[in-house]
């Protein structure tokens, strides 16, 4: 075996590892609480000795931020939300009217896998003042998102004369938020191709002209 084949056959093995781990750790998390689950467990439903765990990720709050940003993007690529493809190409969209659906759709995927953290995300912020701190107060990142989109929206043929970036930037962040995916999603148990269709449905009449 070539040094090269050895390198990559090692890469790989790490990466399946950094994965078994976190979705031990979601899975935990999400069934006992980021607070009552210790390495120790997360480690036993990886497969993996609790060293490992520890010389992977560091701590348990390191490990919370990586599930976290892995799930909001959907892989393990260190690639910002506004340079995902599915980003660029709703931004690179004819019309107000794709760039919308595109968008819209993009979003729904995102929050598909985000939904089943929030909570747990949410309560251990909530209980612990180390984990409020990997997420510090400021500007939302999900805003920002939303305005670089609206503005690019408002600039192309279709959008609605008249209505702001700002106004469409606030239209996106608060029909597109994890709140009321949920709401309708799981409280009301539509689909969340039925949300998807509901929020474009109104969203549309409201940024686009036709």
């Amino acid at each position: 075996m070539t040094e090269v084949k050895r390198v990559n056959k090692r890469t790989q093995k790490a990466a399946e590892t950094r994965r078994g781990i976190l979705d031990a750790a979601r899975d935990l998390f999400v069934d006992q609480g980021y607070g009552a689950t210790n390495m120790q467990e997360v480690a036993a439903r990886a497969g993996v000795a609790v060293q490992t765990l520890y010389f992977v990720f560091g701590n348990k709050r390191s490990l919370l931020k990586e599930l976290v940003d892995v799930t909001i993007a959907g892989d393990d690529e260190p690639v910002a939300t506004m340079s995902r493809p599915w980003f660029r190409e709703a931004l690179a969209a004819a019309t107000a009217d794709d760039q919308l659906r595109a968008h819209v759709r993009g979003t729904r995927q995102v929050l598909e896998r985000v939904a089943e953290i929030t909570k747990m995300v949410a309560t251990a912020a909530a209980t612990d003042a180390e984990v409020a701190q990997l997420w510090p107060h400021g500007e939302d990142p999900r805003f920002q998102v939303h305005t670089v989109a609206a503005e690019a929206l408002v600039a192309k043929p279709g959008a609605r004369a008249g209505v702001s970036a700002g106004t469409v930037a606030d239209l996106l962040y608060a029909l597109l938020s994890t709140e009321l995916f949920l709401l309708f999603v799981r409280d009301r148990g539509w689909s969340p191709e039925r949300w998807e269709q509901w929020t474009y449905d109104t969203l549309r009449p409201q940024v686009c002209s036709t």
